[in-house]
């Protein structure tokens, strides 16, 4: 994420000169995405595509982020680049409500609609042993009644869950305290708590690490483990990526501090990273409750 941080007169309005880091980046991704598909498939190539991918994406990521920050450090970036930032990050931050949207609107529609229609007297000639009720915690209650599904324990809010809670939360008043001390001038103070924000962040993916391998070993919940798994899988390790991104976001701001960047007035490349990680919390508030609870 760029700073506006003009050094001296800024051009009306700066147009870069044409670059590869898009389509290269755009290249990444696809092994990322082609690799992950083809790896949970059972096909071991897709694991090499995609860590393939992933180097591939954070060398360009740096190479593209050290240039943005060059021409704003520079002074090339004036109050319409400003401007065109706030919009790309606002419309950012949207397509990502979109995509969570689409998971959560999922999990509705499997615990409002599908199963119990399901399990209705309709169905009842098809599958006489099926059990609408959710989630499923044995095989054959839910979408398997063939057995095709292993037992399985589902995942409860304590203690993992709600310490993680704990830790998010904890980490958006940081990060805000860290930019009213910005505000002040206070560079100090917005680093000492710029790096606890980062922490804390480190230590949500810890904790989630550990939940599931919890999960794997000794509660055999798993990405297969019939709809519960599918979307509990899905749901929280979007999440994670997001908050893995979030916490790299962060990082980098925090490294940009130590560098001097940034003034009290003009520092949009820390407020762009504050804006997606209260998302992040948003998000995981959401995820905590219908998840974890319901």
């Amino acid at each position: 994420m760029s700073a506006v941080t003009p050094r001296g007169p800024a051009p009306y309005y700066f147009v870069p000169e044409p670059s590869a880091f898009p389509v290269l980046t755009a290249t990444g991704l696809l092994f990322v995405i082609v690799g992950a598909s083809q790896w949970v498939n059972g096909q071991g190539w897709g694991a090499y595509a995609l860590f393939f991918g992933l180097a591939m994406w954070l060398i360009v990521l740096s190479q593209w982020f050290r240039k943005a920050i060059a021409e704003s450090e520079s002074g090339l970036y004036g109050d319409r680049v400003d401007v065109s930032f706030r919009w790309s990050m606002s419309w950012f931050i949207f397509s990502e409500v979109m995509f969570f949207g689409a998971f959560f609107g999922a999990l509705f529609w499997l615990r409002v609609h599908a199963v119990p229609n399901l399990g209705s007297i309709e169905n009842a000639l098809i599958w006489p042993d099926f059990k609408a009720i959710w989630p499923s915690v044995q095989a054959g209650v839910t979408a398997s009644p063939a057995g095709t599904v292993e037992p399985f324990t589902t995942m409860g809010p304590w203690p993992l869950p709600t310490i993680n809670t704990a830790l998010l939360l904890s980490s958006g008043v940081t990060l805000t305290i860290a930019h009213h001390a910005l505000i002040a001038n206070h560079r100090g103070r917005a680093i000492a708590f710029m790096w606890l924000t980062v922490l804390l962040g480190i230590g949500f993916l810890s904790l989630q690490a550990f939940e599931y391998t919890h999960a794997y070993s000794e509660l055999n919940l798993k990405l297969s483990s019939g709809a519960y798994g599918t979307t509990f899988y899905m749901l929280t390790g979007f999440h994670g990526f997001h908050v893995f991104v979030g916490m790299l976001m962060l990082l980098f701001i925090t490294l940009r501090l130590h560098r001097g960047h940034f003034t009290p007035t003009r520092h949009f490349g820390f407020e762009g990273a504050a804006w997606y990680w209260h998302f992040v919390d948003v998000v995981w508030l959401g995820l905590y409750i219908v998840v974890y609870w319901l």
